[in-house]
């Protein structure tokens, strides 16, 4: 993995704290809003933390399949990448 690891690893941390409070909310019957609430802010650093891993994947692991000559296995797997986030 290419990403910043220091960056990324306190916002993973911060989601999985995110998700204990979920459960624990659950648990409690909390309002359903606040709840939604918390899986939204979750939701968000999630996305924030996979948008750095594909940039870094593209800045590094498909830039070096290109100088290599391999575009066309990083070019599949990029297209089934955004499939999965399209749905």
């Amino acid at each position: 993995m290419r990403a910043d690891k220091q960056k990324l690893m306190p916002l993973l941390k911060t989601a999985r704290g995110q998700i204990d409070g979920i459960i624990k909310m659950m648990d409690e019957d909390r309002y359903c809003i606040e709840i939604s609430n918390q899986l939204m802010a979750t939701e968000s650093i999630l996305h924030k933390i996979n948008k750095e891993v594909l940039r870094a994947h593209m800045a590094g692991c498909v830039k070096e399949a290109f100088e290599a000559g391999h575009e066309d296995a990083k070019i599949d797997e990029l297209l089934r990448l955004m499939d999965k986030l399209a749905r």
